[in-house]
């Protein structure tokens, strides 16, 4: 009846049930039947090397892809952050932490952290552009880690975003 139905029936769809075996439906007129066929015997030598090669762009997919754009992120930070938000900048985070500081009752504490979440709160204010590049370069650094090794664990993934909404955050625009 197999045979049967190979000769007269056509193969409707194909799919993966594992990685070593393909599942194939072929229609008869009386019945559909299911048959699992080991891709090795069906494409040969082909499926392990694209096996492989799904894990390496599953893999990149995954950590690297977001340790990239932290790079990216902490690379325009490190290069933009002076001009921009440092002492002599554009609109400097150190007088917008004072406002906010102010805001807040004169006092750094869990209310300042609600209304701006930054680490900068608990550095050192007389050299803002030090702190600025410092969390920059932190960043880059810990993204370029997970990029060259592959390993992007929870914590340097949530150091990471703190890090990085450290400097968003004081921003402003």
């Amino acid at each position: 009846m197999a045979a049967a139905s190979d000769s007269s029936g056509s193969s409707v769809r194909k799919r993966r049930v594992d990685s070593s075996k393909t599942e194939t439906k072929s229609v008869d007129s009386s019945k559909t039947e299911t048959k699992s066929v080991d891709s090795s015997e069906e494409h040969g030598a082909e499926s392990s090397g694209d096996t492989e090669k799904e894990k390496r762009v599953t893999s990149i997919q995954e950590g690297d892809l977001l340790a990239h754009s932290y790079l990216v992120a902490f690379s325009v930070a490190y290069n933009q952050n002076k001009q921009l938000i440092g002492e002599s900048g554009l609109m400097p985070c150190k007088n917008y932490l004072n406002s906010v500081k102010r805001y807040v009752g004169g006092k750094i504490g869990m209310a300042a952290f609600a209304y701006t979440p930054s680490i900068l709160w608990l550095l050192d204010w007389s050299d803002m552009d030090a702190n600025l590049d410092g969390i920059a370069l932190a960043g880059m650094a810990l993204s370029a880690f997970v990029l060259v090794t592959g390993m992007a664990n929870m914590v340097i993934m949530v150091t990471l975003w703190v890090l990085y909404h450290s400097l968003v955050s004081v921003g402003q625009l």
